[in-house]
């Protein structure tokens, strides 16, 4: 029994105050509308308490201009006793607008983790999925919904034309993409782990997501691949960031790798497919 999660939704926003150190629930305003909206946004946030408020104020004043009728996700989940204030931003936020939901749980897995919780919120008819730490520009994700909406695809993501982010990532990149392409052909996609990726609800509802890794991007695309969805890119600018290190370390890319052959072999393994 989730003792913290009837507390919070007893005490609605008022549950920050009460329960612990650090809030454990999902929160989420009044709706001004009980229609489903036309699009959710799910922005990743992880340990971004100090730049998560300009990038929202920048999403939303792309999607008031394109699409009014939205829904932020922002996925606050954090690790206990690590001075991480990002779990109060966001609820923070979602306070203030009716129209933002917070996710602000306890880490039980990296990037895949937040995500796919970040994903079980969202109620829209589209989903889109973005990093919160503003390497990705927020108007990609209108970009992107435009394309998925004009083209009536299934699937719709950006690919990096231009990195800023150093030699070291791009040229690991390369290796990656071109590894995946061998492994997996076929797929109209120059550039597997960039964001947003946006998807129709219908073709997120079959996707059968596990991994709780910084493999999620990979795995979007193979089960994308295996069920042939309708899919395009459009080019983007990635930014350089300088507020934080990059959280994916040496050992992350030997696990990209390894889950790539693994993947591979469940493709020929009948009912093990992922």
């Amino acid at each position: 029994m989730n003792t913290g999660r009837q507390i919070s939704e007893f005490l609605g926003p008022l549950s920050l105050l009460f329960i612990g150190t650090f809030p454990i629930h999902l929160y989420q305003g009044s709706r001004l509308s009980v229609e489903t909206p036309n699009l959710s946004v799910v922005v990743l946030a992880y340990r971004s308490a100090g730049t998560i408020a300009s990038f929202v104020e920048s999403l939303i004043s792309c999607l008031e201009v394109a699409e009014p009728d939205w829904e932020l996700v922002l996925v606050g989940n954090f690790f206990p006793d690590t001075g991480d204030k990002t779990p109060w931003v966001v609820a923070d936020l979602a306070k203030k607008n009716p129209k933002i939901v917070a996710v602000t749980e306890v880490k039980e897995g990296m990037m895949g983790w937040d995500m796919q919780s970040g994903l079980k919120a969202a109620s829209g008819k589209v989903i889109a999925v973005i990093d919160g730490d503003g390497q990705m520009p927020a108007k990609d994700v209108i970009r992107v919904y435009k394309k998925l909406k004009e083209n009536n695809l299934d699937f719709a993501k950006t690919y990096r034309a231009q990195r800023d982010d150093g030699a070291y990532r791009k040229i690991i990149s390369t290796v990656y993409n071109a590894l995946f392409q061998a492994l997996f052909p076929g797929l109209n996609s120059r550039d597997i782990n960039s964001k947003p990726k946006v998807m129709t609800r219908s073709a997120y509802s079959k996707m059968d997501l596990r991994s709780d890794g910084w493999f999620i991007d990979a795995e979007i695309m193979i089960q994308a691949r295996r069920m042939r969805f309708k899919m395009d890119e459009v080019e983007t600018v990635f930014h350089s960031i300088d507020s934080r290190p990059s959280f994916v370390k040496p050992l992350s890319i030997l696990e990209f790798l390894a889950n790539l052959v693994w993947y591979r072999v469940l493709e020929f393994l009948p009912g093990k497919k992922r």
